[in-house]
């Protein structure tokens, strides 16, 4: 009886991660005698990566260290493909290092100006036979990535080795993985977690310090990934979303990332940007992030996709000032309403007049589109130049849930034509970043997320998101739904906080304009938040319990802290830098949001009162006599 592709190259990384875990001592010490190793690192205290090849049976394993403690136990490295087992039976051939020195500017993120300093090695190996793989290893300050290159005439790809044991007792935070990426974060060991198949944004808490497990430069050349753990092990194996890979030609895999270092260096890492290919725009100039009025929430999945309650809302959007209004799902035919032999059935919208209005009074217009009505090549001939030429502003495009490698050959076709048509992008229902928003800048945010959508959040999850799904680039978790009372886990003042605490290039609100007008101080925060941030830095964090962000625009910082659990006082040290500091504080009170205002020191601690699955949002700018307010 056959046995199914899957079984058999899942029994046989199975194997090997077992070959590995169940080492006794003796045979540990035989092993090292017949053992070559390499190491990489980039600078002293930085993440080192130790590479092992077992002479006897001719297996790669992957180390990881930080300052000599342990991030990644010996970890299984190797990929099989139709005409060779390049997981065993592999001798060294030679080795080559070089020094990755970059510098690049993002238009969203942690940050807009990123230097990158990376020490990469690349060895190469052969099997018996002749067959080639090289394996390329990247170390930096705050991380560790290993990728596979291999030659014409491979074959397809049936599925890979590569694993990562993390120490039985680290502390893990773990989503079940979804197509959607939209599942919930709860918090386990390594070894306790169930058996599933998990997100591969994935963080531990190692002796070596914390790591986040991740993927980059994830195209249509390859598959998306998800870990596989068996309860009782710390061992999570890459599991392919498709069974069998197209891959005859040349293939360079996706990075397989590790962020390392203490929890505000994952946090505000760029890593997987970092190790993701430059820019693929060559005008940036029309790329402009910024604070969205987004109506779905709002009221627009009823009556509010209407040529009348879309104009409401821009008005509303032009006098807060915030440069952008979406109009969600409902403002066009479906596709089988569509009559494409009529050569105009593009202006049987109200669409134009929307966006002709919106840009009389500041407001730029995005609009949502179902995946399936860009399919094709046909679709998207019809579909981008008539958006480009009403002058709608950017796309949010929904219901992908793939991570196939069909789905990742549609996001290489979608991603260069918006940009050539001069159109923002959103994804929903999608993948994560992966590097995505430095190839492709005009992606301003990516939901893959569980976010204000979802009615089962909860705080912890919310604490969570800044040190898993948001490390790794823009999300669209949609905060500001101050009008969904009893389905949001949180408090105003966190709510409010969100906004700072999540990074997202297009920062969409999803409350009503009357839930704003309520909350006045909430509404004038919002109405201060920039388009896009200089620094970003945490200044308090324990996933699951609390997070408190600042991020920098020009002079001025703004802080978002969330908390889960009960009631406290909050004290966050002012990590901001030195001298005096106004500080002004939205925290909740007995009848709704309240503000006071305190001068202090960097270094200072900011006290706060939290309530029971609370937070605050803040605003501090340098002070000085006669400085009363940091509000502009």
């Amino acid at each position: 009886m056959a046995v199914p592709i899957r079984t058999a190259v899942a029994g046989l990384c199975a194997g090997l991660v077992s070959a590995l875990l169940t080492t006794v001592p003796a045979q540990a010490e035989q092993r090292q005698q017949h053992e070559r190793a390499w190491a990489v690192s980039s600078a002293p205290h930085a993440p080192r990566a130790r590479i092992s090849l077992d002479d006897s049976t001719g297996t790669l394993s992957l180390t990881v260290s930080r300052d000599g403690r342990t991030v990644l136990e010996p970890s299984p490295v190797g990929i099989v493909t139709e005409q060779a087992d390049l997981s065993k039976g592999l001798r060294f051939l030679h080795r080559k290092d070089r020094t990755v020195d970059q510098r690049y500017r993002a238009k969203s993120g942690k940050r807009l100006d990123r230097a990158v300093r990376m020490k990469e090695t690349r060895l190469s190996f052969a099997t018996a036979a002749g067959a080639r793989l090289d394996l390329v290893v990247r170390a930096s300050a705050d991380g560790v990535a290993y990728r596979y290159v291999l030659p014409t005439g491979h074959g397809d790809v049936l599925g890979e080795a590569s694993a990562f044991n993390l120490p039985a007792d680290a502390g893990a935070w773990l989503s079940t993985y979804r197509v959607d990426n939209e599942g919930q974060f709860a918090q386990y060991t390594a070894a306790t977690a169930p058996t599933a198949a998990y997100s591969p944004q994935a963080l531990f808490a190692t002796p070596g310090g914390y790591t986040l497990l991740a993927e980059s430069d994830l195209t249509g050349s390859y598959s998306g990934a998800r870990l596989a753990h068996t309860q009782g092990t710390g061992t999570y194996r890459i599991q392919l979303a498709d069974e069998r890979v197209d891959a005859d030609g040349p293939l360079v895999t996706p990075w397989r990332a590790m962020v390392t270092g203490d929890l505000a260096t994952v946090t505000r890492s760029t890593f997987t940007d970092d190790l993701a290919p430059a820019s693929r725009v060559a005008d940036q100039s029309w790329i402009r992030p910024g604070t969205v009025l987004w109506t779905w929430l709002a009221g627009g999945r009823t009556a509010g996709q209407s040529l009348a309650a879309q104009k409401a809302y821009v008005d509303y959007a032009a006098e807060r000032g915030w440069p952008y209004e979406a109009v969600d799902s409902g403002w066009y035919f479906k596709k089988d309403e569509w009559d494409v032999t009529d050569p105009d059935w593009q202006t049987n919208s109200w669409m134009p007049e929307l966006v002709r209005y919106a840009r009389a009074k500041g407001v730029e217009i995005i609009v949502w589109i179902h995946q399936r009505d860009l399919d094709t090549p046909e679709e998207r001939a019809q579909w981008l130049p008539t958006l480009e030429r009403w002058g709608v502003a950017g796309v949010k495009i929904d219901f992908m849930n793939s991570e196939a490698q069909s789905m990742l050959r549609w996001y290489d076709t979608i991603l260069p034509e918006t940009a050539a048509h001069h159109l923002l992008v959103d994804f929903h229902g999608s993948t994560v970043p992966k590097g995505m928003q430095r190839t492709w800048p005009h992606v301003m945010s990516l939901e893959g997320v569980g976010g204000e959508e979802k009615r089962t959040n909860t705080a912890a999850h919310l604490t969570t998101l800044p040190f898993t799904r948001n490390v790794i680039g823009s999300m669209d978790f949609t905060p500001g739904a101050f009008q969904r009372v009893g389905l949001r886990p949180n408090s105003d003042a966190a709510e409010t906080g969100l906004a700072v605490t999540y990074e997202s290039g297009l920062q969409m609100y999803a409350g009503t304009p009357e839930s704003y007008d309520e909350r006045p101080l909430a509404r004038g925060y919002f109405d201060q938040l920039p388009a896009a941030w200089g620094d970003t830095r945490l200044l308090a964090g324990q996933p699951g319990r609390e997070a408190v962000v600042a991020r920098r625009s020009g002079d001025r910082w703004f802080v978002g802290g969330v908390y889960a659990g009960a009631a406290r006082t909050a004290e966050v040290p002012l990590g901001i830098g030195p001298g005096r500091w106004l500080v002004q504080t939205i925290k909740d009170g007995a009848d709704g949001l309240v503000q006071d205002s305190r001068v202090l020191r960097g270094g200072d601690t900011l006290r706060v009162d939290v309530v029971a699955n609370g937070g605050f949002a803040a605003l501090a700018c340098r002070w000085r006599p006669g400085v009363t307010t940091c509000y502009r």
